[in-house]
């Protein structure tokens, strides 16, 4: 895994840009459907929401 790291902001509209090179690193792509989850202080979680129903319906946690 590579995590490259890149400092983005949040916007007054609660807006948040993600760079291309996070994305790609995630394996996401334009289009792909996201839930989005806090996982704590400061930290946010975004998953494709096929896979995050998958281990739902498999007994897996989030």
């Amino acid at each position: 895994m590579i995590r490259e790291p890149a400092e983005t902001v949040v916007r007054d509209d609660g807006c948040v840009e993600l760079p291309v090179g996070v994305l790609v690193e995630a394996g996401l792509a334009v289009g792909d459907r996201l839930l989005a989850y806090s996982d704590g202080d400061g930290r946010i979680v975004l998953r494709r929401h096929d896979d995050a129903v998958e281990d739902l319906l498999n007994g897996r946690l989030l």
